[in-house]
C-alpha cells in the first residue's frame, strides 16, 4: 500500500528543549513520509527519551514545532492531545506494557473502545491483527500466560488497531532475546509497510536499523543523519 500525499506525516522544526541550564534537545528537525521507517540512535542521556515525549505530546518543547498529519501538537489543548494519541500516533514500548488482566485479544481490542469503533468492526479488526501476528490460538491468554515475543506481538497489533499514521517504537526489542528480536522486527517491517504507517524506531542496537531507510543519529541533544 503507498500513500498518494506528498505531505509528510511527521514535520519536526528546529525543536529545543531544556531542564534548567542543561540543553537536553538542540535545533532537532527532521521528518517521517507516510509508510516510512527511521531509526534514531544514541546513547543514555543523548536526548531519544525526551524526543520521544515530546512526539508523543506528553512533554512541551521550549521552542520549534511539531507537526503530525497538520497538528501542530504543542498548540494542542490536553483533551486535543488526547485524542491526537488514541487515533493518530501509537506507542510500542520495550516492556509491553499490557493490562495483566485482559486476555490478549482484549488487549488488541481496549484502544478501539476508547475511541468509540463499533462492536462487529473491532472484531473484524482484532481477528484480523490476531491472523496478522499469527496468535490465533494465543487469543485468549492472558500476558502472564505469553512468552516475551507473544507478549510484543499483541502489544503492536494493539499499536496497529486504531489505524495510526505514526507509530514511536521505544527499544521494541530490547527486553528479547536476539531470534525473538529479530522475528518482531521482520513483523514490524512487514506491518508498518501493509498498513503504510510512518515509524520512528528507537534503539541502541545497529543491528535493528536494517528495517529502516535511514537513520538518525542523536549525541547531547543534537542531531545528525547517517547511514
Amino acid at each position: 500500500m503507498n500513500s498518494n500525499s506528498t505531505e509528510p506525516v511527521l514535520r519536526v522544526s528546529n525543536l529545543t528543549k531544556a531542564y534548567g541550564d542543561r540543553t537536553v534537545l538542540s535545533d532537532v528537525s527532521f521528518s517521517l513520509a507516510a509508510g516510512e521507517r527511521v531509526g534514531l540512535m544514541g546513547t543514555s542521556g543523548s536526548g531519544k527519551s525526551t524526543l520521544l515525549n515530546c512526539l508523543g505530546g506528553i512533554d512541551k518543547p521550549d521552542s520549534g514545532s511539531i507537526e503530525i498529519t497538520g497538528n501542530f501538537i504543542q498548540e494542542k489543548t490536553a483533551d486535543e492531545l488526547c485524542k491526537i494519541r488514541r487515533e493518530t500516533v501509537s506507542t510500542i514500548f520495550q516492556f509491553f506494557h499490557l493490562l495483566p488482566t485482559l486476555s490478549a485479544r482484549e488487549n488488541i481490542e481496549l484502544p478501539l473502545e476508547l475511541i468509540g469503533i463499533h462492536i462487529d468492526e473491532r472484531n473484524e479488526r482484532v481477528q484480523n491483527l490476531l491472523e496478522e501476528i499469527q496468535l490465533t490460538h494465543r487469543a485468549d491468554a492472558t500476558p502472564d500466560e505469553l512468552s516475551g515475543g507473544e507478549m510484543q506481538r499483541v502489544a503492536i497489533a494493539r499499536a496497529l488497531a486504531p489505524r495510526p499514521k505514526l507509530i514511536l517504537a521505544d527499544e521494541p526489542t530490547g527486553n528479547l532475546d536476539s531470534k525473538t528480536g529479530e522475528s518482531i522486527l521482520d513483523l514490524l517491517e512487514a506491518l508498518s509497510q501493509k498498513h503504510d504507517t510512518a515509524m520512528l524506531l528507537v534503539t541502541h542496537s545497529k543491528a535493528a536499523t536494517r528495517i529502516c531507510s535511514r537513520t538518525l543519529k542523536i549525541h547531547d541533544g543534537a542531531l545528525e543523519t547517517s547511514n
